[in-house]
């Protein structure tokens, strides 16, 4: 056999590999749409696998009329776009400099920095500290803790030194001064790594589950996470009723769990099509070039 043919053998192995790991993926997804998308008997009568049985959007309808759902995905709109933005900005303003070799005590911060990431602070420490502060049941009490990964520094860090020294020399020479250098030089050339960072950290913001069940009791502040685990977890689906006024829907607990699940899905779904070119050039050179 062929070098050519051995290499598409393993071609073959490795996408057929990759197609079945996908579709064990996407199974229990297609099951959770199905079963939105399904009448309350139907899914009384486990007959819901991959495909809507007795197709119904009223699950849907309850979702949409409920006010307590929209006002937990306002909150983690808010969260995700202001944490996000205080993520970059202390991200770039920490791994520009870090990335310089003239930085004196540079390899210590950064042995610091990798430091913090094998040894992480307990949870019940980190509380204390969350509380002594007084962030408890406020809006930044979901930003500040997560302000700034070490990981996406460092990732950050390794793109910003394969930008050429000599580059900032001569910026340097035509007067421009450190801040100015980063925005209008590092940051526009780092739009692959500034994708995938924001897209890092939106998704950590939303997904993020840890910080509201720990700092969060006051419902003003509940999350979208949060109230999903109120639902799914806790299995309490009052809420989910809050503003329904035509209770001759056909929904069910489940219906409604898997409805509120797919909603709330969505939206960072869409996201990533528009991001997927920046977000993997980002993530290859950054992980890649030192």
């Amino acid at each position: 056999m062929h070098s050519n043919e051995k290499h598409r053998l393993a071609d073959t192995i490795i996408l057929g590999l990759l197609i079945i790991l996908a579709i064990t993926v996407l199974l229990p997804v297609f099951h959770v749409i199905a079963g939105s998308l399904s009448s309350t008997a139907a899914l009384d009568r486990v007959e819901v696998t991959l495909w809507p049985v007795e197709f119904n959007l009223d699950n849907y309808r309850v979702v949409a009329e409920n006010s307590v759902f929209w006002h937990a995905f306002l909150v983690t709109l808010s969260v995700v776009i202001v944490g996000t933005l205080i993520n970059m900005v202390l991200t770039v303003i920490t791994s520009y400099p870090l990335s310089r070799d003239h930085l004196k005590g540079r390899r210590i911060m950064l042995l610091l920095i990798v430091f913090t990431m094998i040894f992480q602070a307990p949870m019940v420490p980190t509380y204390m500290v969350v509380k002594s502060v007084g962030l408890l049941n406020t809006f930044w009490a979901l930003i500040i803790p997560m302000a700034l990964s070490a990981f996406n520094m460092i990732l950050c860090v390794t793109f910003y030194r394969s930008l050429p020294e000599e580059l900032f020399e001569a910026a340097r020479v035509d007067g421009m001064s450190e801040y100015r250098i980063v925005w209008k030089i590092v940051v526009p050339l780092s739009l692959p790594i500034t994708m995938t960072l924001v897209l890092f950290y939106s998704v950590g913001h939303w997904n993020n589950i840890l910080a509201p069940l720990l700092y969060i009791t006051d419902t003003k502040f509940r999350t979208l996470q949060l109230y999903l685990y109120n639902i799914v977890a806790q299995t309490n689906i009052n809420e989910s009723l809050s503003g329904i006024q035509d209770m001759t829907l056909d929904f069910s607990p489940q219906g409604l769990q898997m409805a509120t699940i797919v909603t709330a899905t969505v939206p960072i779904v869409l996201v990533y099509p528009f991001v997927q070119r920046h977000f993997i050039k980002g993530a290859l050179i950054g992980s890649v070039k030192g």
